[in-house]
């Protein structure tokens, strides 16, 4: 067994070094010092202490441990591998310098305003332990403010320019000097001015001087102005003369023959109208006549690289020199498009498990065409097989499962309306119109068949990097429930809720989903993410519809649904490190059937259990409340679902080694019914509380570039199926398996 505690480092450490255990840092102020952010102040000092001690862990230092291990004895094959992950070099107390710490702690004081500092530093020794650590003390004084800033005069004739700068800049009077907040205030500058078309301009020309002779009681100047011997042409705004567009840019491209267009002021130059110009121009925010504007170039790559036809752009400006005034110089921008494969053929093959012991293949094709109509039109048609079959653990073993689907999407990356939008009304992108036809039949052996056709005609907006609306004002889908056998049918008629969701065929009407998502953004340490979908049918088609027998309402022969449902999934995630995180989320959801309908849809119903909900549950298998089958060993096609659902799910995430990754999570969650006639048990009630299925498990996870393939096992802690008084039992015998590709959440 290996000791690491601190007296197992303690015989390695050399007689004439101390272990180095690190510093203290405390800061006082001066009695007259006005200062508000210490504790800030505190963390950006603590950044210029060196070295790091040796890291602990509950008092060790395992890292130094395998270090002198490996180094001091012959430690075995274990020991090296170790050491290779977490050894750690030893930090001694002399390898602090003392002296050039004062001068960086010093100097760091300096650039926030606190000049004449009184810093001091003490070295403690604790001979017996063999340790030492070093004090720093400060003692702040009042620091230097800004009383005015101003552009210099001799900065003419760039004065005026530089003066409208500082008119807005966001360094308030009275602010104390901080050298950081002056690098950021010249960045500003020059990103302002060179959208303002200043495209030779640098923000190394901008000098920042501080005058602090006028006043005594710590006040100074800050005085703008421009560098000596800057090149006229770099303070002179630049306008654009031409735009060419090569929308076929491809190597190689000189052996093919180019033809010139001219459209709304550009040159599209292309083979045989690769893409019409008419649908490539609103995509371009660059214009003759314009000023130089990075922020438009941004926004135009941007822009151009969604529409999905383009595997990269590129935009460079050429400098016209023979066309220059006195007052503007001017530029050529070109504008090269490198497209994708028009056409591309791609084919999955995969074998899925699944928590209620399903396994087999399933077989999907893509044919997809990125310039269909030469705009940049998208056409997707894909083929879907699968099979799948139950392979143990249940009564139903051998019951299987086959799915065919076929069906097309047509994305066009612009969007579709009786009226017309002005080019430049979406900043960020354009919204994208999909359509979308399909077709599906589900075989269930011993139960049914299910045929459904779905459609639908909706618009896609990316508002910025976070924000995405999804509408869909026309979603139309058809259900058709085919070759019951008498098994499934005495399950509908012992069940009157499933039984009325699969009467209704028909679902018309319109979705709409809000999507928030700060996981793109990396460079945070709290990352949100919001997703919200609101879901309305049967409305619109109400006005046309007809009474049949039965005293429901009918729409072109078929019984149609009436229903609204909203949703919103909340998800926050926590970075500890680099690659260490706590990820939870919580889901809401509520579909309410009306008019024309007495339960949801089967296809628009809650389901809880299974690798995306609570893991410790087989898929579909928790709920609706307390409800409890008569055959606690079933496993069939049979899901346990609701209209209302609430989940709530806690995942601490980790580097295990390379590829391989760890988690620990626990899930909490249920689907309940509103309606009466719903499964014995499964009412929501304001006992709702103490029937979410709890669990808890870990994880491995093999994550290849964001590719992730999921192996969670987790254990049932709570079961609210059954009887109450038992329902508490961290079930570690009856462990669920689930393998899944990505994450949960």
């Amino acid at each position: 067994m290996l000791i690491v505690s601190s007296c197992a480092v303690k015989k390695y450490i050399p007689e004439d070094e101390l272990l180095f255990t690190g510093y203290d840092l405390e800061i006082k102020l001066d009695s007259l010092a006005d200062v508000r952010d210490v504790a800030d102040l505190k963390l950006q000092l603590e950044e210029v202490l060196t070295p790091k001690p040796n890291s602990t862990f509950l008092g060790m230092r395992p890292g130094l441990h395998y270090y002198y291990k490996v180094n001091k004895d012959s430690a075995g094959f274990i020991g090296r591998f170790i050491n290779k992950k977490v050894g750690e070099k030893p930090v001694y107390l002399s390898d602090v310098q003392e002296e050039t710490t004062l001068d960086l702690l010093r100097n760091r004081l300096e650039n926030r305003g606190f000049f004449f500092s009184n810093i001091s530093s003490e070295t403690l020794k604790v001979a017996d332990l063999k340790e030492g650590s070093v004090s720093y003390k400060i003692s702040l004084p009042d620091p230097y403010r800004m009383k005015t800033y101003q552009v210099e005069p001799d900065s003419i004739p760039f004065y005026h320019v530089l003066e409208n700068q500082v008119k807005e800049s966001p360094i308030a009077l009275n602010s104390r000097f901080d050298l950081s907040a002056l690098k950021q205030e010249r960045e500003r500058i020059d990103t302002n001015l060179k959208n303002k078309g200043y495209y030779n301009f640098n923000s190394g020309f901008l000098i920042f001087q501080a005058d602090t002779n006028r006043y005594d009681n710590k006040k100074f100047d800050l005085f703008l102005k421009l560098k000596k011997d800057v090149l006229s042409k770099s303070v002179k705004p630049y306008q654009i003369k031409t735009v060419n567009v090569y929308p076929y840019n491809i190597t190689r491209s000189d052996s093919i023959a180019m033809d010139t267009v001219g459209y709304a002021g550009k040159d599209y130059i292309q083979k045989s109208n690769f893409f019409r110009p008419d649908r490539l121009d609103p995509f371009i925010l660059i214009e003759p006549s314009d000023l130089y504007s990075p922020k438009k170039s941004k926004s135009t790559s941007r822009r151009l690289g969604s529409i999905g036809a383009y595997k990269f752009v590129n935009i460079e400006y050429t400098e016209m020199n023979g066309e220059a005034n006195d007052s503007l110089n001017y530029l050529e921008a070109n504008i090269y498009l490198s497209p994708l494969n028009k056409r591309a053929i791609r084919a999955e093959l995969q074998a899925v498990t699944k928590s209620n012991d399903f396994a087999g293949p399933s077989l999907g094709l893509t044919y997809s065409n990125r310039n269909l109509f030469k705009g940049g039109e998208v056409f997707n048609l894909k083929a879907t097989a699968a099979y799948e079959v139950q392979i143990a653990g249940s009564n139903n073993a051998g019951l299987t499962s086959t799915e065919f689907g076929l069906g097309g999407d047509l994305i066009f990356p612009r969007m579709l309306a009786p009226f017309t939008v002005d080019k430049n009304y979406f900043e960020y992108a354009i919204p994208k119109t999909k359509v979308s036809l399909s077709a599906d039949i589900l075989n269930r052996s011993q139960l049914y068949s299910l045929l459904t056709f779905s459609g639908s005609f909706g618009y896609v907006w990316q508002a910025n990097k976070y924000v995405t609306h999804e509408l869909n004002p026309a979603s139309i889908n058809y259900v058709n429930l085919l070759n019951t056998s008498e098994e499934f049918d005495a399950i509908l008629s012992d069940n009157p809720f499933l039984q009325s969701s699969f009467e209704q065929q028909f679902i018309s009407g319109l979705t709409y989903s809000f999507t928030y998502n700060e996981m793109v953004n990396q460079q945070k340490r709290a990352l949100f993410y919001v997703n919200s979908t609101l879901d309305i049918a049967g409305n619109s088609i109400s006005l046309w519809s007809k009474e049949n027998e039965q005293g429901k309402n009918e729409f072109l022969g078929l019984e149609y649904a009436q229903y609204a449902k909203a949703d919103v999934d909340l998800r926050f995630h926590y970075l500890l490190s680099k690659e260490s995180r706590l990820a939870t989320r919580f889901f809401a959801g509520y579909g309410l059937p009306y008019g024309n309908s007495d339960v949801l849809p089967f296809s628009k119903q809650y389901f809880a259990g299974g690798a995306y909900s609570v893991r410790a549950f087989r898929t579909r298998s928790l709920g609706p409340g307390t409800y409890s089958p008569d055959n606690s060993d079933d496993r069939s096609f049979f899901d346990q679902s609701g209209n209302l659902r609430l989940e709530a799910n806690i995942e601490y995430r980790f580097p295990i080694y390379s590829y391989f990754k760890g988690a620990v999570f626990a899930d909490a969650g249920n689907v309940w019914t509103t309606a009466k006639n719903g499964l014995p048990g499964g009412e929501f009630g304001s006992n709702f509380i103490n029937e979410f299925g709890i669990g808890a498990g870990v994880g491995l996870r093999v994550d290849v570039q964001g590719f992730v393939i999921r192996f969670d096992l987790a254990a049932p802690w709570h079961d609210p199926s059954m009887p109450e008084g038992e329902r508490w039992d961290f079930d570690l015998e009856n462990p669920v398996f689930n393998f899944a590709i990505g994450y949960p959440f």
